[in-house]
């Protein structure tokens, strides 16, 4: 049996609805303009901290709390991951 018209202009009209509700969810997932920068500075920080750390032989950057030095490198680089996890 044939579908009427009333029915089909109800679905068509739905699928519309939906593809338009998509659409508004993807502009939402755009991660914001500082994130990307922030990440990497992290990144970055955290690996040269953890370099002169090595180079200076324990010396610096901050002299005198020895080892902790690693875990300051290290938690910079795990902000970093972070917010990598947020990037879109």
């Amino acid at each position: 049996m044939p579908k009427s018209k009333l029915r089909k202009k109800v679905q068509e009209q739905h699928a519309h609805e939906e593809q338009h509700h998509i659409e508004e969810e993807s502009v939402l997932l755009d991660s914001p303009s500082w994130l990307a920068p922030v990440m990497v500075a992290n990144f970055l920080i955290g690996l040269f901290w953890i370099v002169v750390f090595y180079v200076s032989q324990t010396a610096y950057p901050i002299p005198g709390i020895g080892a902790w030095n690693m875990i300051i490198g290290f938690s910079f680089i795990a902000v970093g991951f972070s917010l990598a996890t947020k990037w879109r």
